[in-house]
This record gives C-alpha cells, sequence and structure tokens, in this order.
C-alpha cells in the first residue's frame, strides 16, 4: 500500500511540475503582451479567409514562424525575421504549423502581393510555381462561358487557360487569399514586443 501511495504521490508531482513549466511559467511570461503597433486585427473577409486556410489544410504543409537566424536559414529564404510572441495577437487558434513541405506563410503577404498571383496558384500552382506539389483548388473557382458582372476573373498563362470560357474565383477562394495578403509581418517591432 505505502509504495502505490508513493506511486501516484510521484505521479501527481510530475504532473503539477509538468503543469508549472508548461502552462504556468509561459502565462506570466506572455499575459502583458500588446498588439505591436504595425499589427491590425483581421478583416470580417480576412477571418473568413482564415477558416478557408484551416478547412483545405494549408496548415499540414505550411508554417507560419520564421525561427531565429541561429536555429535555421529562414531569413536567407527570404521569409522575413524571427516571429515573436506579439505577432500572434490576434490569432486564435494560433497557426504556427508543424511542417514545412511548402514555404512559410508568415510574411508571404509582403513576398508576393499580388491577389491575381495567390488566385491563379490556387488554381493551378504549377502554372506559376514549375515543379510544386501543391494540390490545386479548382473547387475554388468556376469556369464561366464569360465573366458576369462583379466576377473576379483569374488570370492564367495560356496553357492553363480553359478552351473555353474564363476561371472565376468564388468567395471562399477570394477570403483565402485576402487572408494570405494579410500575412505582412514586416512592421519594425519595439524592445517590448519581443517579450521577456
Amino acid at each position: 500500500m505505502r509504495n502505490e501511495i508513493r506511486l501516484f504521490g510521484g505521479a501527481l508531482a510530475m504532473i503539477a511540475a509538468a503543469t508549472a513549466v508548461l502552462v504556468v511559467v509561459p502565462y506570466f511570461q506572455l499575459r502583458d503582451v500588446k498588439p505591436p503597433a504595425g499589427l491590425h486585427p483581421y478583416t470580417s473577409a480576412q477571418l473568413r479567409g482564415r477558416q478557408e486556410y484551416i478547412r483545405q489544410g494549408c496548415i499540414y504543409c505550411h508554417s507560419q514562424q520564421p525561427r531565429d537566424r541561429a536555429q535555421a536559414p529562414d531569413a536567407e529564404r527570404g521569409w522575413g525575421r524571427a516571429s515573436v510572441a506579439a505577432d500572434y495577437f490576434y490569432d486564435s487558434p494560433h497557426l504556427l504549423g508543424t511542417m514545412r513541405t511548402g514555404p512559410d506563410l508568415f510574411n508571404i503577404g509582403a513576398r508576393q502581393p499580388s491577389l491575381d498571383w495567390h488566385l491563379g496558384h490556387l488554381y493551378q500552382p504549377r502554372a506559376f510555381v514549375p515543379g510544386s506539389i501543391m494540390p490545386s483548388f479548382p473547387y475554388l473557382f468556376e469556369v464561366k462561358p464569360k465573366a458576369e458582372p462583379g466576377d473576379r476573373v483569374v488570370t492564367l498563362p495560356p496553357s492553363f487557360a480553359p478552351a473555353q470560357g474564363v476561371v472565376v474565383a468564388r468567395p471562399a477562394a477570394l477570403d483565402l487569399v485576402s487572408y494570405l495578403v494579410s500575412l505582412d509581418h514586416t512592421y519594425p517591432l519595439a524592445p517590448s514586443d519581443t517579450g521577456p
């Protein structure tokens, strides 16, 4: 009986220590973090696009957390400075990602601000990045005989364009692209933004 009590007590102590290190200490370190001056809340279209980003599984192949120069050559890849906690102030849930099958998207809005490029890339990635293994998302678009007022026509290279008609972006594609273009964290950081 005494060994069982020791085992149970030891297990509780381990859980308490892990909770303190993984939950309590980070909470106290980050509870007073404020958004950087250059970071703005998402618009309603960008929030819908963020949900589409999650729905389409983009997080499984793309991260949103460039690492420090001491850890990886992310800055040399053109992905920007290392991210800090304040950069994610408006993100819930955080979409940091764990895989890098594709490039980091933390600053894709700064690297590629063109809505037309993003729409074409979503429709057919290999039309814009030869050899890309990213899947295409044709169901986010519609092929119509001709564009109607208010339609956003996707500009494609002739070899990837439909034989007849035009490719038009659906609202989900427009929202997703609005979110991607909003990912621009090139604002300067104040010393207080970098955390403890």
